[in-house]
């Protein structure tokens, strides 16, 4: 499985992805920094990768206006650190088929989820 992860990712969730054997897209330190969240997503989606973000605008708007894609899970706290980030993306990849995520999203929240297809 492919993750793609947004700027706005800790560095810790890039470890523990790679760490679980997972391919990672990391943005940062890249020719691709700072893209504007749409081309970023479209970059993400030429990856075939699930796209994680702590920007609620991929909730929202963006998968919208892109249309098909390969899942995204948004994380949404409401005082969100690098340990709490990466405890809630555990969580997801504990608690949801990621194989079978296309075109859904994921937005977690700190008392919740919601998915929206």
């Amino acid at each position: 499985m492919k993750f793609f992860v947004d700027e706005n990712i800790p560095l810790s969730c890039v470890k523990f992805l790679t760490s679980s054997g997972y391919t990672v897209f990391d943005v940062r330190n890249s020719t691709n920094e700072g893209l504007e969240d749409r081309d970023l997503f479209i970059l993400a989606q030429k990856e075939n990768a699930l796209f994680v973000t702590t920007d609620k605008d991929f909730f929202h708007t963006i998968p919208r206006s892109v249309g098909n894609h390969f899942g995204i899970i948004v994380i949404a706290l409401r005082q969100p650190n690098h340990t709490a980030i990466t405890e809630k993306l555990i969580w997801a990849i504990n608690n949801f088929d990621l194989s079978n995520m296309r075109n859904k999203v994921i937005l977690l929240r700190d008392m919740g989820y919601s998915v929206m297809d």
